[in-house]
């Protein structure tokens, strides 16, 4: 629904600045972090972590021609808790600032909306940030349930999420629709039971979005109105 590669880009550009050499000078970009997110904060983190790492170390070689240094899992595990405190810092504070909702999605919401239909949003991001971003972006409003990927024991793609979000709205997983952005969604939705709508803009992990299996794709979210709507 909403494009947050640029908040995503700030925050951890941000944090990157927080942390000791060779992460203070170190930058990743949109393209970057496009293939990277969708599987909530915690694994978006310790992967641009890992990259910026792993640069690092591949420069270090080639100038000392010789192999990189050892010790990636010890390093990483002990800047993980630092690295957690300040991207949940930079990320509230910018939460929304740099991101757009994509075209269609407020018509298609209310259409949905209009029709009667029980709403859910289904993230991985944190409920906390989900629940900012939409209220930010004015489309808390759609939704009569908002869960994160910190409101059950698993995320996304495993189907407990999507499991738990019907039993919370109080319907059948096969008369559920879930419309994703991503393989993750897809593979929820085939597991759970839920017929599943992709939409052709969003991320998916940098992986064109129709190799994934669905029941149709969508260009926009106002694809799903009547023709006389």
């Amino acid at each position: 629904m909403v494009d947050t590669l640029d908040d995503f880009c700030v925050a951890l550009n941000r944090m990157l600045g927080d942390l000791p050499a060779p992460f203070a000078a170190s930058r990743v970009d949109r393209g970057a972090i496009e293939k990277l997110v969708g599987k909530g904060s915690e694994h978006l983190l310790k992967s641009v972590l890992a990259l910026v790492y792993r640069a690092s170390e591949a420069t270090n070689s080639e100038v000392n021609d010789g192999p990189a240094a050892s010790g990636e899992a010890d390093l990483l595990e002990r800047l993980y808790p630092p690295a957690w405190e300040s991207y949940q810092r930079h990320y509230h504070q910018v939460n929304g600032q740099y991101a757009r909702v994509f075209p269609g999605v407020q018509a298609g919401l209310q259409y949905l909306q209009a029709r009667g239909l029980k709403l859910a949003c289904l993230t991985n991001k944190p409920t906390a940030f989900a629940q900012a971003l939409l209220q930010a972006k004015g489309l808390d409003g759609f939704f009569d349930l908002t869960f994160g990927g910190d409101a059950f024991e698993r995320k996304k793609p495993d189907p407990l999420p999507l499991l738990a979000t019907c039993a919370a709205l109080g319907t059948a997983p096969q008369r559920t629709l879930m419309i994703g952005d991503s393989s993750n969604d897809a593979q929820a939705a085939h597991a759970a039971g839920c017929p599943v709508l992709l939409v052709t803009y969003g991320y998916n992990h940098g992986e064109p979005i129709r190799e994934v299996k669905a029941d149709a794709y969508l260009d926009s979210l106002q694809q799903l109105m009547a023709p006389d709507s």
